[in-house]
């Protein structure tokens, strides 16, 4: 699996386009803004996208679901159904944030644990992560040993879980069960900021490192 990280909106999240080498499908992940950006990476890519995913329905990773949906004609694929909590919101989330257009999102497809998803040749294992928010998941790639975290963990730190229907100990709980039990190897792909490895948030992140849990 190749990927490439288009940073957008103000709270520069990281859009994730992924495709298979040898079919050249793709996958838009979180297009939170800035559709007409995250197209002129396709293109430049010569790719052909047919689907959108996304790991969960704050704004500024699904603001430009609907966009791009309507613009390739392709399906928009997760969260987890709990997840419509937030996208019934993106609208207001706009509103409030000064984004401009934005519309609430309705998946044509909800995921649930343990799908596998299919991009060309390559699969996508789903994880439900709730924590951030109540239906986040993360696509993990096991042949290429990279992970599509979302706001689930980021390079020295974790997600908020303030939020409506966050939950710390369901955070930690997503992160150090769900994630870290894949591999010290995996490369993963934050909502925010640059990569890292979930060996190196292991032995450094001050809120899920191993020394905080005996």
């Amino acid at each position: 699996m190749k990927y490439e990280i288009v940073p957008v909106t103000p709270f520069q999240q990281n859009c994730s386009i992924l495709w298979c080498e040898k079919t050249g499908k793709a996958a838009i992940v979180d297009p939170g803004g800035e559709a007409g950006k995250i197209l002129a990476r396709v293109e430049a890519l010569a790719i052909d996208v047919d689907k959108v995913l996304l790991t969960h329905g704050h704004l500024d990773h699904a603001g430009a679901a609907n966009a791009i949906k309507s613009m390739l004609n392709v399906p928009i694929v997760g969260p987890q159904q709990e997840e419509a909590f937030w996208l019934n919101q993106i609208e207001n989330q706009a509103s409030m944030f000064g984004f401009g257009e934005a519309e609430n999102v309705v998946p044509d497809m909800w995921l649930s644990d343990s799908d596998i998803i299919s991009i060309g040749e390559v699969e996508l294992l789903v994880l439900h992560t709730p924590g951030h928010t109540p239906g986040h998941v993360v696509f993990y790639c096991e042949s290429s040993r990279v992970a599509v975290v979302g706001d689930v963990l980021f390079a020295g730190s974790i997600g908020r879980s303030d939020f409506p229907r966050g939950n710390h100990a369901q955070l930690i709980q997503s992160i150090r069960e769900k994630l870290f039990g894949l591999g010290d190897d995996i490369r993963f792909i934050p909502g925010h900021g640059p990569m890292s490895t979930f060996g190196q948030e292991r032995l450094t992140n001050p809120f899920v490192a191993d020394r905080n849990f005996g």
